[in-house]
């Protein structure tokens, strides 16, 4: 059994050792968000993202092979709305073990990092302002 550490900062490290009582730990940032095409439906995913860009000015976005046009989408709908703007997309392959026969392969991944957009606060303004003056239909 492995244990879980969410951390901002890698300088947390230290604590990480006596945390795992000797058992293999694993850091994960606490703005990143790793997406499935199984477990969650897309929208889950993307009000979760928007949350996160509230709550910490920037979100990662990750994916392994068939749900990468899951974090794709995601972000093309988040940097349309204004909600978010694209900083860093990285792509890479990882390895991954077959559990039945041991067999190793290699996934597609892609990591996709958003952030608030500079003019958030002129966009939230202007929204609140169309919205006052458009006419409430009947």
């Amino acid at each position: 059994m492995e244990t879980i550490v969410v951390t901002e900062t890698l300088e947390t490290l230290e604590g990480v050792k006596k945390l795992s009582l000797g058992k293999p730990a694993v850091i994960q940032k606490k703005n990143r968000i790793q997406v499935s095409n199984s477990k969650k439906p897309l929208f889950f995913y993307l009000n979760l993202a928007k949350r996160y860009i509230k709550q910490y000015d920037d979100v990662e976005l990750s994916a392994l092979g068939m749900a990468i046009p899951s974090v794709v989408t995601i972000a093309e709908i988040l940097k349309k709305n204004g909600v978010a703007t694209e900083k860093k997309i990285l792509t890479s392959t990882v390895e991954m073990k077959w559990e039945t026969n041991g067999k190793t392969i290699q996934k597609a991944k892609i990591e996709i990092v958003l952030g608030k957009p500079e003019n958030s606060a002129d966009q939230a303004e202007a929204a609140a302002a169309a919205a006052a003056a458009t006419p409430a239909e009947e």
